[in-house]
């Protein structure tokens, strides 16, 4: 058996998410890592929870390798848990991180308070498994990508030194960065570990997305970093009072997760203009990041999401998984260290997301000379018509330009004649009134006839998923899917 101070050292040599926190709380014991409504937490603090965590999990009988599953939810949904209990004989235990214990449940603050802060002897190796995140499930069921200890230590590392690239950044360590969807989703737990990784100060939001929270917090705690999805800066960039909040201390933001249109790329560098715009490509299988524009690049590739990071490898390539010609759309494929291991009890998936030794992304792209990717749509929600190609993330963009329309979505409906016809679901701007003529008019006058949509449907709010991902899966049930879906 090894000894404590043999595992240590062995463990002080590991790219493992632990290690990261337990330096930073050595390094900066007194600085703010994690900011949550009236919580606040130094490193030192930050660790010393994760540390007692660790102890309650192992005496509860939680072994190296089994799952611990998280259920991000405020108290509402207690009862919702409890009516599930049943379902799952094999879970051990149930931990409420609730105000008040939970009857049949223990109380996270209490079984924090029972145990040690020391940092708990388990010797974990790079490969292990440190998560497993299901995708959102906005093409079919969800599935689990199995992520690694290496993964996600070098992933952030990559992330943050190609931020750092961009003049008049500064030094990370000093920032206070604003995480603003729900950490379930991977582009914000990992801008989290991002930055604890390098000393930053964490800020979480307290409520589902509210946009009035939202500019109130960047005021409060004066951020300089904020990580917003494009449909949430959309509604952002609603509020009729945006510029009575002081949001000038705020230097960069990130986005991802979808397509940033570049009518919405302009509205923000308009209402925030001394802030510098980061657009990361990627998804959960990919570990949210595969490629980032920085600024300084943008207004020389508009419209693309940057070349690709160290250490990761993108091809394109068609349907036989051969290279397609510069500048042609295919589906990229990647590989390297960052990547997913497999998907979680899901053989045949894994297989088929990893033929021929390259993960298989499902994402349509264009990639120029210099390596620079350029998103052209998701590879299911092409659609045919009359033998022609239509990308509805094209029609997608014309939409956001009309000075009406708040949010659109585009989807392929049955057509007897052409297989399938471009159909537009509108969500128009709050007080405004449209018809289909004028959004077909409209589309006319910036896209090839072929690809204008032959009908549009108006309502209040497109289905979106909890991280607010379009569902075009329930458009299209409820439209009349092609037969190919």
């Amino acid at each position: 058996m090894q000894s404590r101070q043999a595992i240590q050292e062995a463990l002080a040599k590991r790219l493992l998410l632990g290690e990261v926190i337990a330096t930073n709380a050595r390094k900066f014991p007194d600085k703010e890592a994690v900011v949550y409504g009236e919580t606040r937490l130094t490193f030192r603090e930050f660790n010393a929870r994760i540390n007692r965590l660790a102890h309650a999990l192992m005496d509860i009988g939680i072994k190296k390798g089994e799952k611990v599953a998280t259920f991000i939810l405020g108290e509402a949904f207690v009862d919702m848990v409890k009516g599930i209990q049943k379902d799952l004989p094999k879970v051990k235990q149930y931990i409420s991180v609730t105000g008040k214990p939970v009857e049949g449940m223990l109380h996270f603050e209490s079984l924090l308070q029972k145990y040690p802060d020391d940092e708990p002897l388990v010797l974990v190796e790079e490969d292990d498994p440190v998560f497993i995140m299901y995708t959102a499930g906005t093409t079919g069921r969800p599935k689990g990508a199995v992520l690694t200890h290496k993964n996600q230590a070098l992933i952030w590392t990559l992330a943050i030194l190609g931020i750092s690239q961009e003049p008049g950044i500064g030094a990370m360590s000093e920032w206070r960065a604003f995480a603003v969807p729900p950490i379930f989703h991977l582009a914000s737990l990992g801008c989290c570990l991002a930055n604890l990784q390098f000393g930053a100060t964490v800020i979480l939001s307290v409520e589902v997305f509210n946009p009035v929270e939202v500019l109130q917090t960047m005021e409060r705690e004066k951020c300089d970093s904020v990580l917003l999805i494009p449909a949430m800066a959309n509604f952002l960039l609603q509020m009729p009072n945006l510029s009575q909040f002081d949001t000038s201390s705020l230097k960069l933001w990130l986005t991802g997760a979808a397509i940033l249109p570049t009518e919405l790329r302009n509205r923000i560098m308009k209402a925030f203009p001394q802030v510098k715009i980061f657009d990361c490509f990627g998804q959960t299988e990919s570990n949210a990041v595969v490629s980032m524009l920085l600024p300084s690049e943008a207004e020389r590739k508009e419209a693309s999401v940057g070349r690709a990071l160290p250490f990761v490898e993108i091809r394109v390539v068609d349907d036989k998984d051969r290279d397609v010609p510069v500048g042609e759309v295919g589906e990229a494929v990647y590989r390297g260290p960052t990547i997913m291991s497999e998907y979680y009890n899901n053989p045949e998936g894994t297989a088929k997301a990893f033929r021929s030794g390259w993960f298989h992304s499902g994402d349509l792209v264009r990639q120029d000379e210099e390596g620079f990717l350029y998103i052209v749509d998701r590879k299911i929600d092409m659609i045919i018509s009359g033998g022609e190609n239509i990308y509805p993330a094209e029609v997608e963009e014309v939409l956001y330009k009309h000075p009406k329309i708040l949010e659109a979505a585009v989807i392929g409906v049955h057509d007897e004649e052409w297989g399938e016809s471009v159909k537009a679901i509108v969500v128009p701007k709050p007080g405004e009134t449209l018809t289909e003529e004028e959004v077909i008019e409209f589309c006319k006058g910036h896209l090839s006839s072929y690809k204008k949509p032959k009908s549009v449907d108006f309502i209040d709010a497109l289905p979106r998923s909890s991280t607010m991902k379009v569902l075009k899966t329930v458009l299209r049930d409820k439209y009349g899917k092609a037969v190919r879906y």
